[in-house]
């Protein structure tokens, strides 16, 4: 191990405290002033999935099995990257009044985002295997497999609310960009379609998109009962590496410009 990367570890472990509590204050912010409080980080999901099963159901999985795990498996998925990036994003301009006051390590802000947001992923997720076996979908155990896609998906956001979070202090346009982004990546990702209709060639080109790649991950482990192979698993993986890759390296480039727009 490198001097650089201990004194970094080093570094973090004296931020540890800090941490922490910016963990417990955007989880507790997030619900603030609610009277169910934490309870909708189950309920939000479950009423998305109750409006999306009703208008799709009779479209696109009248003659699909398990079509409501289908659509939840996608919208599970979808949700986290959605709100782990969003909230990414705008991790830096609202601690700004913190960092132009105290030297310390900007990302902790976005990490501590990108852990609420997958606190939250994990509440929906037990609800999301409640579904499961009330739906009669055999647990099986290739199901300790889901961590994967999961973990290379937490890396994937990270990366990307690098990205994110560095761009929006510069150019506050983003946000509105990436709600239309956002958009359109929902409808390119086949959270309530199948790709069965599509030529070959399209069903492939639907890889190209990362979140479609982890949501196709999940469906092959809970709804085929199938072991995705080694090139599933080495695109989910390099999807993961080359957004914290591209993220970091951006981050770093802008970071000393930061406090100039702050």
């Amino acid at each position: 191990m490198s001097n650089a990367i201990k004194s970094q570890i080093l570094r973090l472990k004296n931020y540890q405290f800090l941490f922490e509590e910016l963990v417990k204050r955007d989880f507790k912010k997030k619900y603030k002033r609610t009277i169910l409080g934490m309870f909708w980080s189950v309920l939000n999901p479950l009423l998305q999935l109750l409006v999306m099963s009703f208008v799709f159901t009779n479209f696109f999985g009248r003659n699909m099995e398990h079509y409501t795990i289908y659509l939840f498996s996608g919208n599970l998925l979808y949700a986290f990257f959605k709100d782990s990036t969003s909230g990414g994003m705008h991790s830096l301009m609202q601690n700004a009044g913190i960092i132009k006051k105290i030297n310390l390590p900007k990302y902790l802000f976005l990490l501590s985002k990108q852990v609420s947001s997958l606190i939250n992923f994990g509440l929906t997720l037990i609800v999301y295997f409640a579904f499961v076996i009330g739906d009669g979908v055999p647990i099986t155990w290739r199901f300790v497999l889901l961590l994967y896609p999961i973990l290379c998906l937490a890396i994937f956001n990270i990366g990307f609310g690098l990205i994110l979070s560095a761009l929006f202090v510069l150019f506050k346009d983003i946000q509105y960009l990436y709600d239309v982004f956002t958009m359109l990546l929902m409808y390119l990702s086949a959270i309530f379609y199948t790709t069965d209709g599509f030529s070959p060639l399209i069903q492939k080109l639907f890889y190209l998109n990362p979140i479609y790649t982890y949501i196709s991950y999940v469906r092959k482990i809970v709804l085929h009962q199938m072991v995705p192979s080694l090139a599933h698993h080495g695109l989910c993986l390099f999807f993961a590496l080359a957004a914290l890759i591209i993220g970091c390296l951006i981050y770093k480039k802008l970071n000393y410009k930061f406090l100039y727009y702050m």
